[in-house]
């Protein structure tokens, strides 16, 4: 039978290349997570990273799933929550930042993902999100390597672009705020080989900075409501007739009942 997720992913992420990502990602969450503010955040999946370590909130926690290995979990000082990623156990907007690493490229309904995290994120709060590139040398090995059945990245994996991701957040009325593209190593899994290679992450970035092996996007949560578009014309207020006291309408009848008398 073959292997279920969570064990090739894990198996995966201890090779060279597994390394090499976890390594770039949390560079990239540390650099983004440092300037969100509020009360709760959480991160979903992925206990091999704390993507949270320098988020300065007071309450961080880590959802996992029934297998996830948890010793890995256990290494940072985070509330371990156990749930489902389709029925997230929080309340309606409670939390000011949710990460996404690796999440939504192994579920069988990422738009249900995104829907419970919608729910239970605050507005203006952040989602961050990483994913490995169709688009990139990795991605074309990836597609190659599944024909002769012998895949580079984990075969059970449904990996996303970033354009399609980008969509599913417009849709859910998220602007977005900030993105990373990275490991523009060749996809190879000797340690040797890929320490060799440090020389193309500084031209990746300059020369073909679209074509990374992995993406890293951030996005915030608006508020859905009425805005003006246009030039909004001036309305000039007519001016009121100056209206008489009651004293003074009082007398002008009367001097008109005199003079119908006289």
């Amino acid at each position: 039978m073959p292997a279920p997720p969570w064990s090739s992913w894990e198996k995966w992420l201890q090779s060279p290349p597994g390394r090499y990502v976890l390594r770039w990602e949390q560079q990239c969450f540390d650099q983004i997570v440092a300037d969100v503010f509020g009360f709760h955040a959480l991160q979903i999946g992925l206990p091999q990273m704390n993507a949270l370590s320098e988020n300065r909130m007071p309450l961080h926690a880590l959802l996992i799933h029934a297998n996830d290995n948890l010793e890995y979990a256990s290494r940072f000082n985070w509330h371990l929550i156990e749930g489902n990623t389709s029925e997230l156990p929080f309340a309606n907007e409670s939390l000011d930042l949710v990460v996404l690493p690796h999440v939504l490229e192994f579920a069988a309904d990422p738009h249900q993902i995104l829907r419970e995290v919608d729910r239970i994120l605050r507005p203006e709060g952040r989602l961050v999100i990483s994913g490995f590139n169709p688009a990139s040398l990795w991605g074309a090995r990836q597609y190659l390597s599944r024909l002769i059945g012998n895949p580079f990245l984990p075969r059970d994996g449904q990996f996303i672009s970033l354009i399609r991701v980008k969509d599913w957040l417009q849709l859910l009325n998220y602007s977005l705020d900030r993105g990373h593209f990275g490991c523009y190593k060749f996809p190879l899994h000797g340690e040797s080989s890929m320490s060799r290679m440090e020389f193309l992450e500084s031209m990746g970035n300059r020369w073909w900075p679209i074509f990374g092996a992995v993406f890293l996007v951030s996005a915030i949560k608006r508020h859905k409501g009425m805005r003006l578009i246009g030039q909004v014309q001036p309305v000039r207020i007519p001016a009121i007739t100056q209206l008489s006291p009651a004293a003074e309408r009082n007398q002008l009848r009367d001097s008109l009942k005199n003079s119908q008398k006289q």
